[in-house]
C-alpha cells in the first residue's frame, strides 16, 4: 500500500464523521443489538484498532492504547476525530520509519493483551488489518444510522471526488 492510497481512507472516514457530528448525542450512544452496540462505540473502537497495532505494536509509541470504557462514555464526536488524528500520525509514522521493512516480521505480545502471547505479523498486515476492520465497522455504522432514520452519505473509495484519486 502506498501513503496515498492510505488518504483515500481518512477521506472516507470524514464523510462519515461530518455526517455524524449533526446526528444528535443520544443517537451517538444509542445501542443496537449488533457491531460494538452504538455508533460512538464502534467509532472509538475502530480508531483503537489503529492504535493498539499501529502505534503500539509496531511503533512501541504506547503501551495502553486502548480507551476505557468510563472514558469512552464521556466522548463526543470532536474527541472520536481527535482519537482519529492521532491514529493517522500512527500510520503516517509506520508508512515513514518502515518504508523499506514493511514487509519485516515483528514478533512479540501485545501491550494490551498481557499473557496473550507473541504475535507475530508484519507493519504492511497491520495497517492492511486496521484499514479492513476500519471499513468492516463503517458498514455496520451505516446501518445503524439508516435504522435511525439518517440517509448515509456515500463512503464509499468508488464515491470519491476524480481529484481524489490522483497520485500525490
Amino acid at each position: 500500500m502506498e501513503k496515498y492510497e492510505y488518504e483515500w481512507v481518512r477521506q472516507t472516514r470524514q464523510i462519515l464523521l461530518d455526517q455524524c457530528k449533526e446526528v444528535n448525542e443520544n443517537d451517538l450512544k444509542k445501542e443496537f443489538g449488533f457491531g460494538f452496540q452504538s455508533i460512538r462505540d464502534s467509532l472509538v473502537h475502530v480508531a483503537g484498532c489503529y492504535h493498539a497495532w499501529l502505534g503500539s505494536f509496531v511503533l512501541s509509541n504506547t503501551a495502553s492504547p486502548l480507551i476505557t470504557k468510563e472514558a469512552i462514555n464521556d466522548m463526543r464526536i470532536d474527541d472520536i476525530q481527535r482519537y482519529f488524528q492521532q491514529a493517522d500520525v500512527y500510520v503516517d509514522t509506520v508508512f515513514e520509519q518502515f518504508s523499506d521493512k514493511f514487509d519485516d516480521i515483528i514478533e512479540k505480545e501485545p501491550s494490551w493483551k498481557v499473557g496473550s502471547g507473541a504475535v507475530r505479523k508484519t507493519p504492511h498486515q497491520l495497517l492492511i488489518h486496521s484499514i479492513t476492520h476500519e471499513f468492516h465497522h463503517k458498514g455496520q455504522i451505516v446501518a445503524m444510522l439508516r435504522l435511525l432514520g439518517y440517509m448515509p452519505k456515500n463512503t464509499d473509495i468508488l464515491g470519491l471526488p476524480e481529484k481524489g484519486f490522483a497520485k500525490q
